[in-house]
């Protein structure tokens, strides 16, 4: 579905007013939501979806998940917590997934950006060489 240009706008608008010091303020979400489901201007639905679309983006930049193949520990979990919040900021939550089919290594997804360690993606990569 094609959303309108003012609808657009209007979400983008209404993410500037949400992100306070580049965090997402969830009750300035709800209040916004709130209103808008109230007063139902032109395209709301379509703007509601569009902010939705962005505020879920911009939270999943602050979450990271970090796939194992093997079960880590508490310490380890908190090990790679605190790195990662070294790097990216103390903002930076973690989802910890125990994954087998990575057979070996970690995989660790911020947002859009993904860091294989993982032995299935070194397979994968010389599969793929022995194929060109």
């Amino acid at each position: 579905m094609k959303v309108s240009k003012e609808a657009l706008r209007n979400a983008r608008q209404f993410l500037r007013l949400t992100l306070k010091d580049g965090k997402v303020d969830t009750d300035m979400a709800r209040r916004i939501v709130d209103t808008v489901v109230k007063a139902k201007p032109r395209h709301y639905i379509a703007t509601l979806e569009a902010y939705h679309r962005m505020l879920r983006l911009e939270l999943e930049k602050r979450h990271a998940i970090v796939e194992n193949a093997s079960t880590l520990e508490n310490e380890q979990c908190d090990a790679i917590l605190a790195d990662l919040r070294g790097k990216l900021g103390a903002d930076v939550t973690a989802e910890f997934r125990h994954t087998p089919e990575l057979l070996g290594g970690m995989r660790v997804k911020l947002g859009s950006t993904v860091w294989d360690s993982s032995v299935k993606a070194r397979l994968d990569g010389l599969a793929q060489a022995f194929q060109s």
